[in-house]
C-alpha cells in the first residue's frame, strides 16, 4: 500500500483514529471531528460504561483495566475532547478523595497507603489534558519531583522499597505526565518539572529506549511487543511516541528503536495490533494479529516527526 492508501485506511476507522490521523498526519486539527468521539464508536462505549454515580469499575484503581484510572487514561489516549464535563467531574472527585495526606500523591492503595510513582505519572498525564485546576495537582507534582532517582529516571517502588535503578515503565509514565503538565501551561514549579523531564528523557536515550547501558542486551523482550492500549507497561513504540509528544529533537540513540519499528512493519506498510495485556476490559478496540490502526497511526506520526521514510 502507498502512504496515501494507508492514510485512507486510517480514515475509515473509528472516529478517534480519524481525528488523530487528521491532526497528526494531515495537519488538520478539527474540533468538530473531535467532539464526535464522545458520541460515536469507542469513545461513546467508554462513556456508556460509566457508573450511574460517576467513575468506572469498582473504584479508582479497581479492577484492571476497567477502573476509573485506566478508563480515564484510555479516554485521554483516544483524544476525547478535554471539555467533556462528566470526565472533568470524575477527575475532580478522585482528587478530593484519593490524595494521600502523607506524601501528596494518588493511588493505587487509597489515601492511607503510599502513592505509586507510575500511577501518579499517568494521572498527571490525563488530569492535565482534561484541564484540572492547578492547585488540585500541586502535591502530585511535588511528590513526583521528590521521587526522581539519581540516574535521572523513576521507579514505581522508589518510596516502598530501595531500587537501585530506574524503570522504563515508570520513567515513560512520568515523562508523559510532565509533558502534559508543561503543555497545559501549569505554573507550579515549571522549571523544576522541565529539568526533571529532561533528565528522564536522557535516561531513556541512554538506554536507546530498550537496551541495557551495561550489557548492551535487550532489557526485556516484552518492550518489543507493540500493545495498545499500553496501560502502565512500556514498549518502544510508546516510548518513541512519548518523545514525539514531548517535542524531543532527533537523537542518534533513537535509531535502535526506529530499526525495531521498521522491522515490525508489514509488507503492506502497516503494523499489526499485538496481543493485549491480560485483564478485564470494557471492550476490545482491535483484534490482535491483524493490521492495527492505533499502532499504524502511532508509528507513522513518530516517523513523520523524525523524518523516517
Amino acid at each position: 500500500m502507498q502512504y496515501e492508501e494507508i492514510v485512507d485506511w486510517l480514515l475509515e476507522g473509528d472516529v478517534a483514529v480519524q481525528y488523530q490521523t487528521q491532526r497528526d498526519l494531515l495537519g488538520n486539527d478539527d474540533p468538530k471531528l473531535q467532539q464526535k468521539i464522545a458520541f460515536e464508536g469507542w469513545g461513546a462505549q467508554f462513556l456508556k460504561a460509566r457508573n450511574p454515580d460517576g467513575g468506572w469499575g469498582r473504584a479508582f484503581y479497581q479492577i484492571k483495566w476497567t477502573s476509573g484510572h485506566y478508563t480515564l487514561l484510555d479516554l485521554k489516549n483516544i483524544g476525547l475532547s478535554p471539555d467533556t464535563a462528566s470526565v472533568k467531574h470524575d477527575i475532580a472527585d478522585y482528587l478530593s478523595t484519593e490524595i494521600s495526606p502523607t506524601d501528596g500523591g494518588i493511588g493505587p492503595f487509597g489515601p492511607k497507603g503510599n502513592s505509586d510513582v507510575c500511577v501518579n505519572g499517568m494521572f498527571l498525564n490525563y488530569a492535565c489534558y482534561f484541564g484540572v485546576e492547578e492547585t488540585s495537582i500541586n502535591s502530585i507534582v511535588d511528590f513526583l519531583l521528590t521521587e526522581q532517582m539519581a540516574d535521572g529516571g523513576f521507579n514505581c517502588r522508589s518510596n516502598r522499597a530501595k531500587p537501585k535503578h530506574s524503570s522504563l515503565h515508570s520513567t515513560c509514565s512520568v515523562i508523559e505526565g510532565f509533558s502534559s503538565y508543561l503543555q497545559g501551561g501549569y505554573q507550579h514549579r515549571p522549571d523544576e518539572v522541565r529539568n526533571a523531564m529532561e533528565q528522564a528523557i536522557e535516561f531513556m536515550l541512554l538506554h536507546q529506549l530498550f537496551i541495557s547501558d551495561r550489557t548492551g542486551e535487550i532489557i526485556d523482550k516484552k518492550f518489543l511487543q507493540l500493545t495498545f492500549p499500553a496501560r502502565w507497561k512500556y514498549n518502544v513504540l510508546r516510548g518513541m511516541d512519548a518523545l514525539r509528544a514531548a517535542k524531543v529533537a532527533w537523537d542518534p540513540r533513537m535509531q535502535a528503536a526506529i530499526d525495531v519499528l521498521q522491522k515490525k512493519r508489514r509488507p503492506d506498510g502497516r503494523w499489526n495490533a499485538q496481543a493485549k495485556h491480560s485483564g478485564e476490559t470494557h471492550f476490545n478496540m482491535e483484534r490482535a494479529g491483524q493490521a492495527g490502526r492505533w499502532n499504524t497511526l502511532m508509528a507513522l506520526r513518530v516517523f513523520k516527526r523524525y523524518g523516517v521514510e
